[in-house]
């Protein structure tokens, strides 16, 4: 459960992001979420600027493949691109990759955070916690050789947005009622996850490839630990004894194996980009944190100088009892993992996702809507929305450009003097 101060955690004003760019409104009801229309606002724009010079003029970006195959962790360069050595940053941004994805994915990513101014592959199979404790070690690693890092912020992609939280519920260190706790001893800044399963996986609104097909939905659960190891069953959340709540319910609470939702609610900023259509591989209401009752249809047009980025909203805190795993969810579990009918993995999920999304919820939380529609190649919207490769995914420039920009306007927010990136 979360302490009572995470119950009314209070989100830093939200950059306010509209199609007739008027940043002067705020949100008139503090208690509902509200769209990109009522945002509250911070008092500048966002700068729609592709260069260097229009960004991140007074940053340092360094950018820094490392991977948990290799857990030196040097990340030693030269100096950055306005001229201040990498040993001089003070904010640490560690990028997050994907299942059965390695550092490179970041490639275009690190290049557009500089324009703007651990896990990999097979070994993402072993578990969300294994590789969690694997990033968590590596960021300890660039921390320890990094004397002058204050902050630290994450961003993450797919199955690293699981992992990243995971990784941050192990670094949290508790303060008082008063004060946001600190994640790996440093002042946490933003956690920004793109098309991830927050909600873990199941039939065609969850997983889309499946189409819906009661067969294919009946088979994926079982089959899933087969492919991808643990991870599988851990986002199907089948893993563990009937008696014991799955990884990811316990990742929405604070418990005694790491503080999680406290973790959270300790960085300022927390962002979710979701794939409103054409993400076969990750749904909209798993990434977006939503109930099926509170999916709408997204505008078509994109917000000013962010193509594919349709809408903004931010949902503030709702304070609840968080989440639990009542009786009747581990006798649905035993059902789900013994007779994995569609109706018995459905009331289980159903319960679940409930769940989760209470404990979620207990947090403010920014939800960026996404949609490749109108890209010559919609169908890619998984590895679109963070560039994976520059020649095939390029559709979304537009969303890693919001995504560089967000961090800028954070960075002016804290008066950062610079940031480092480490590819983790």
């Amino acid at each position: 459960m979360a302490s009572s101060s995470l119950l009314h955690h209070t989100t830093p004003p939200i950059i306010s992001l509209k199609r007739n760019t008027n940043f002067g409104s705020n949100n008139p009801n503090p208690n509902s979420c509200s769209s990109s229309s009522s945002c509250h606002s911070f008092s500048w724009p966002f700068s729609n600027c592709f260069g260097l010079n229009g960004v991140w003029k007074h940053r340092s970006f360094r950018a820094h493949a490392m991977s948990a195959a290799q857990t030196h962790g040097s990340i030693t360069s030269p100096r950055g691109a306005n001229g201040v050595k990498d040993e001089e940053a003070d904010h640490l941004l560690v990028l997050v990759h994907g299942i059965y994805a390695s550092p490179s994915d970041w490639r275009y990513v690190e290049a557009e955070l500089k324009r703007r101014s651990c896990n990999t592959y097979s070994k993402t199979f072993a578990g969300i916690d294994g590789a969690g404790k694997r990033l968590a070690d590596e960021v300890r690693q660039v921390v320890k050789s990094r004397e002058n890092l204050k902050r630290i912020s994450f961003l993450a992609h797919s199955l690293g947005g699981l992992i990243a939280r995971y990784a941050v519920g192990v670094l949290y260190t508790r303060a008082d009622d008063r004060t946001a706790g600190l994640i790996a001893g440093l002042e946490a800044i933003s956690f920004i996850t793109l098309a991830t399963p927050h909600l873990g996986v199941r039939g065609n609104k969850q997983l889309p490839f499946l189409l819906g097909v009661p067969m294919l939905e009946k088979i994926a659960a079982p089959m899933a630990p087969i492919f991808v190891g643990r991870t599988g069953s851990q986002l199907f959340l089948t893993d563990g004894k009937p008696d014991r709540p799955p990884l990811l319910l316990r990742m929405t609470t604070d418990s005694e194996e790491a503080d999680f939702i406290s973790a959270l609610g300790a960085f300022k900023y927390r962002i979710l980009y979701a794939n409103a259509s054409y993400d076969h591989m990750v749904g909209r209401r798993t990434s977006s944190i939503r109930r099926e009752s509170e999916l709408v249809k997204p505008p078509h047009q994109s917000l000013d100088g962010y193509k594919h980025v349709v809408d903004v909203e931010y949902c503030p805190p709702v304070e609840s009892r968080g989440s639990s795993f009542p009786p009747e969810a581990a006798r649905a579990k035993e059902a789900a993992q013994n007779v994995p009918t569609t109706q018995n993995t459905l009331e289980y999920h159903e319960i679940m996702e409930e769940e989760m999304i209470r404990g979620l919820q207990q947090l403010g939380w920014k939800k960026v809507d996404v949609s490749f529609h109108s890209s010559f190649w919609p169908f890619f919207a998984h590895n679109n929305i963070h560039v994976k490769d520059e020649w095939f995914h390029k559709a979304g420039a537009g969303v890693v450009a919001h995504v560089a920009d967000t961090i800028n306007q954070q960075e002016k927010q804290h008066q950062t003097s610079s940031l480092i990136t480490a590819n983790l």
